[in-house]
């Protein structure tokens, strides 16, 4: 019969705990990797780009250069409130360089369910613009970015396949449902495993060839939330791009619902512009 001091047997007793909880925690760990369905990759993957914090803004600068290597540069604010998480959004995108399209406002009312709200105030013309469904895979403003990029594509409207992971991401196959309101086929995606940010994005056309690629260059921490700070998409088609850079990241302001309204469209809130 085994037999033992008490004192020895106290640190007998906490060692095996300590041995038997790591391996838990390993176990627990590998499983819950091994676990995560395409679903559940997507799902985490929206949350991570969309909807850090309870409400963000940010500065950004967009270089868009055409085919024959002529740019042109446009500075705007973004202000974002999640009424829910995965769910309603808000967005607002005021315009301030270049003189020509400042004061420009982009008013996004995301609902995943249903079809986003779209409007667009045009101060030369002083016209808020409803920009429909039909419309919402057309250029933002003139670049190779699509209004719908910038509250992005609700994930229930493809289906995803896992394809294949290596150490540091998974690699997905999304294909949409509803495939005569999209200009793709498909698209595929690399998600970091660390930050369930999509690092690229590559989207095809019925016979396979790329139509259009998005690229993440740098990545940030802001208040604990991983952050693009700058990304570049390419048409391959016409063989132009857009460099798109973030500064001034910020998370958790408090910023108001009220100011998500059409009356921002004309009289954007300075507050928190500044």
């Amino acid at each position: 019969m085994f037999s033992c001091k008490k004192a020895s047997c106290n640190i007998a007793a906490f060692a095996f705990v300590g041995v038997a909880l790591f391996l838990v925690f390993l176990l627990s760990n590998k499983t819950t990797a091994a676990e995560l369905t395409a679903d559940q990759i997507v799902e985490k993957a929206n949350l991570a780009s969309y909807y850090a914090g309870a409400d963000g803004r940010s500065q950004a600068r967009m270089k868009i250069v055409d085919s024959q290597g002529r740019s042109q540069l446009r500075q705007f604010t973004i202000l974002r409130k999640d009424i829910e998480d995965a769910g309603k959004q808000d967005f607002l995108v005021v315009f301030s360089r270049p003189a020509d399209v400042r004061g420009t406002v982009f008013l996004v009312k995301k609902n995943p369910a249903d079809d986003d709200n779209r409007w667009l105030y045009l101060p030369g013309l002083d016209l808020v613009k409803r920009i429909s469904a039909g419309d919402k895979r057309t250029s933002f403003v003139g670049s190779h970015y699509f209004y719908e990029d910038v509250s992005g594509r609700a994930p229930i409207q493809d289906n995803h396949e896992l394809v294949r992971q290596d150490d540091s991401h998974y690699y997905l196959k999304h294909t949409p449902k509803d495939k005569n309101s999209v200009e793709f086929s498909y698209y595929e995606t690399a998600i970091d495993k660390s930050t369930f940010l999509p690092m690229k994005i590559d989207y095809f056309d019925e016979n396979k060839k790329p139509i259009r690629s998005v690229e993440v260059d740098t990545v940030e921490t802001v208040k604990g939330y991983p952050t693009v700070t700058q990304s570049k998409i390419t048409d391959h088609k016409s063989g132009g791009y857009t460099l798109m850079q973030f500064r001034f990241m910020d998370y958790d302001l408090g910023i108001e619902e009220s100011i998500f309204s059409e009356r921002s469209l004309r009289n954007p809130p300075q507050k928190w512009l500044e």
